[in-house]
C-alpha cells in the first residue's frame, strides 16, 4: 500500500468535509461498506489497490483483477448514486490507491477537485468516458430544461455504462489499466478481459434479439430515465413525466398527463421504475391506469442485500431484458 503526504492528506480530508457539509446528508463511514473490507490502514500484500465509485466498474474491475487486485467501491451500498461526496475514509482509500476508476466528471463532479493533485501523488487516474461518444440533452427524444440539470453540466447524460457496447469500452480500458501498472500479470488480465467482453457481446445479441419481438418500442418510465444510451442504441423511444436525466429534475403535471393518456391510448401494460428510489410519481400513474410497475434498474449502485450476494453488472442487465420482454409484450 502507498503511503501518502500527510500534508496532502489534510487538505483532501479538509475539502471533503466543506463539501460534504453542503449536502446536508450524513453518510455512513466508508468501511463499513461490503466490498470495502480492508481499511486504509491495512496492507494489501501485492494485490493492486484500485478504488471504483459506481457498481459497472467496481464490477468489472474485480472480475478482471481477481485475487490479483483488491477492489474497494466507494458508493455506500444501497445509496442514491448521484447525491454521493466523498468521506475522509474515502479520501484516504484514493490516496493509497494504485487506480481510480470513476465514471467522469459529469456523473461524478466531486473528482474536478482532485484528480490532478491524486496524479501527482501517482495514482493512476481513469475516466471511464474518455472515447465514449456521450450524449446531450439535444440527442434525447424530448426536450431538457438545461436549468435543471445542475451538476449534469451543459445536459451532458452521463448514464453510458447501461449500453453494454459502451460497457465493452469500459472493460478495455480498466484492463489496459491493470496491465499498466502491473504489467506482469498483464496476460491474466486480457485472458479476463476477452471472457467478459465476450459475455457483454451475447447479451447484446440477446438484447436484440429479443426486442425484435416486442409488440412495443416505447420505454414509460415514471422516473429520471437513464437508458438514454440503452435506448438509442436498440431503437427505442421513452416517456417520462421528468425533464431530464439529472436527479434534481422535477415531474411536472403536463408530463404526467401526457404518460396517463399514452398508456390508455396505446393499451401499454406497464410502466418502470428506478433502482433505490421511492417510485412516487411511478405509483400515481399505476394507480390511476392500473398498469403494472416493473423495475429498470440503471446499475448505479445495488442494495447491501445484493452486494453481499456478489450481483454483477450482467444479472441486473438480464433481470432487465426479462422486465422490458415483460412490459413491451414479448411474442
Amino acid at each position: 500500500m502507498k503511503r501518502r503526504g500527510i500534508l496532502f492528506l489534510i487538505m483532501l480530508m479538509i475539502f471533503t468535509f466543506s463539501v460534504s457539509g453542503c449536502t446536508g446528508e450524513v453518510q455512513e463511514p466508508a468501511t463499513e461498506q461490503v466490498g470495502k473490507e480492508v481499511s486504509s490502514e491495512e496492507e494489501t500484500g501485492d494485490r493492486l489497490s484500485v478504488v471504483a465509485t459506481l457498481f459497472p466498474q467496481y464490477d468489472f474491475a474485480r472480475r478482471l483483477g481477481g485475487d490479483r487486485v483488491e477492489v474497494r467501491y466507494l458508493l455506500p451500498a444501497g445509496t442514491e448514486a448521484h447525491s454521493y461526496e466523498p468521506t475522509p475514509q474515502d479520501m484516504v482509500a484514493l490516496l493509497n490507491a494504485d487506480v481510480f476508476l470513476y465514471t467522469g466528471e459529469f456523473m461524478e463532479p466531486w473528482t474536478r477537485n482532485i484528480v490532478e493533485n491524486l496524479k501527482e501523488e501517482d495514482v493512476l487516474v481513469v475516466d471511464l468516458s474518455q472515447g465514449i461518444p456521450l450524449l446531450t440533452s439535444e440527442d434525447h427524444d424530448h426536450d431538457h430544461d438545461h436549468g435543471e440539470e445542475d451538476d449534469h453540466k451543459e445536459g451532458i447524460d452521463p448514464h453510458y455504462w447501461t449500453d453494454p457496447n459502451m460497457a465493452i469500452l469500459m472493460v478495455q480500458s480498466i484492463s489496459d489499466a491493470l496491465s499498466q501498472v502491473d504489467p506482469e500479470n498483464e496476460e491474466a488480465y486480457i485472458s479476463e478481459e476477452i471472457e467478459l467482453i465476450d459475455e457483454l457481446t451475447k447479451l447484446d445479441g440477446d438484447i436484440r434479439e429479443a426486442l425484435s419481438r416486442t409488440k412495443s418500442r416505447t420505454i414509460l418510465s415514471g422516473g429520471h430515465f437513464a437508458f438514454g444510451y440503452f435506448a438509442r442504441e436498440y431503437g427505442l423511444e421513452h416517456m417520462s413525466p421528468y425533464s431530464g436525466f439529472s436527479p434534481n429534475a422535477e415531474p411536472t403535471p403536463q408530463r404526467i398527463t401526457a404518460l396517463i393518456r399514452t398508456i390508455e391510448e396505446t393499451g401499454a401494460n406497464a410502466i418502470y421504475h428506478e433502482e433505490l428510489i421511492d417510485p412516487k410519481v411511478a405509483q400515481v400513474i399505476v394507480d390511476e391506469t392500473g398498469v403494472r410497475l416493473l423495475l429498470l434498474h440503471g446499475a448505479h449502485n445495488i442494495s447491501k442485500e445484493d452486494l453481499e450476494s456478489g450481483k454483477t453488472y450482467m444479472e441486473i442487465m438480464y433481470d432487465n431484458l426479462e422486465n422490458l420482454k415483460e412490459g413491451l409484450g414479448y411474442e
